[in-house]
């Protein structure tokens, strides 16, 4: 399993980045995927979540309204818009894939995560600072 995610960088405040995450060793249209991050001192959060099998989206209230997250199949990706950022969107993210494929979105926003999803690589830092 190999999740490269990419696509972080310096913004300011009200700015937008587009997040990336390719898979390799599974095929990305057979598990819901998830977006997290974790900031330096913070719990690791959920922000969001495609079961595409499922039809079934979900964000985290913190994110709701300003990300996206959508999946292109046929090139093993799944991207993160993120728009409106805010200082508080600081934080290292990182995309993950459902341990089984049955496994939906019950789980991605708490704190058992890691049971169900799992992820590689380190991430993509998003510093939004003026």
């Amino acid at each position: 399993l190999q999740l490269q995610a990419s696509g972080g960088g310096l913004v300011q405040p009200g700015g937008s980045l587009r997040l990336s995450c390719v898979g390799s060793g599974f095929r990305l249209d057979e598990y819901t995927m998830i977006w997290f991050r974790q900031a330096p001192g913070k719990e690791r959060e959920g922000v969001a979540c495609d079961s595409s099998s499922a039809g079934i989206t979900r964000y985290a209230d913190s994110v709701q309204g300003r990300f996206t997250i959508s999946r292109d199949n046929p090139k093993n990706t799944v991207f993160l818009q993120l728009d409106v950022l805010q200082p508080g969107d600081t934080a290292r993210y990182y995309c993950a894939k459902g341990r089984r494929r049955e496994i939906g979105c019950s789980h991605y926003s708490g704190g058992s995560q890691y049971r169900y999803y799992e992820s590689s690589g380190q991430g993509t830092q998003v510093t939004v600072s003026s």
